[in-house]
């Protein structure tokens, strides 16, 4: 379950011109840096329940990545708080939790040690993250040497194998070619079919509508709509279509 509760999120950000880091300091310690805040997101509300599968729609800058960092304890809000109860698997940023030197197969382990797992259940599991992400001798490689789509395909392979209680993903079923796309979506609605708990952000209204059973519409950084995906779906076309 995760409730948020009149969540704020505001950024600072210098506005003077500063033409080095040396003066950015300089300025900065002789207090003449003059800041300008920024609202992303204003007073936010909103619970999912145990197995509910919620999509968040908005134009970019919104706050949908921001709200999902938020819930996935990556970012703390300026106001309010969230709780969240089961283990979040968030799926936010291409490489986050993994380290370009070593390989895909040494990733495994260390994304999954990030994720709270042990090394005996990801041994089990080895096999099967190794076929779905269709990688096969390149998962000995550094994956600096791989592409954001195979990329991707590792994260995703390692976070949904696992079968977390929370889900958080951002565009996610967007990377990699048609195949591995259908694949994913496959994987997505079985894991929804499952009772894991998703939040995720895509462009695709079409996946947000075929997916989820609600959708959040973000809209000049505040709710603007909450309600059945097929409702708020239908709204948002009609808006962004007049």
């Amino acid at each position: 379950m995760i409730e948020v509760n009149n969540v704020s999120m505001r950024f600072r950000m210098a506005n003077d011109r500063v033409n080095s880091l040396k003066e950015y300091f300089v300025t900065l310690m002789e207090r003449r840096l003059k800041f300008e805040e920024f609202q992303v997101l204003d007073r936010i509300s909103f619970d999912v329940s145990r197995g509910e599968v919620v999509g968040i729609v908005g134009k970019n800058g919104a706050g949908k990545s921001t709200l999902l960092k938020i819930i996935a304890g990556v970012l703390k809000p300026t106001e309010g708080n969230v709780r969240v109860q089961g283990n979040i698997v968030p799926m936010l940023e291409l490489g986050a939790g993994f380290d370009g030197e070593l390989s895909g197969k040494e990733n495994i382990f260390l994304n999954g040690a990030i994720l709270g797992y042990g090394k005996e259940f990801l041994e089990s599991k080895y096999e099967e993250i190794l076929a779905f992400s269709e990688l096969g001798d390149f998962i000995n490689m550094p994956i600096r040497n791989y592409s954001s789509g195979m990329m991707m395909r590792l994260a995703f392979s390692v976070a949904t194998v696992v079968e977390p209680e929370i889900l958080i993903a951002d565009e996610i079923l967007a990377v990699g070619d048609e195949g591995f796309q259908n694949k994913s979506k496959a994987r997505m609605i079985e894991l929804m079919g499952g009772g894991t708990t998703v939040l995720f952000v895509s462009h695709s209204i079409q996946q947000i509508e075929e997916m989820c059973d609600r959708v959040i519409w973000l809209e000049d950084h505040k709710i603007k709509m909450d309600d059945k995906a097929n409702y708020v779906c239908s709204e948002y076309r009609k808006y962004w279509n007049e």
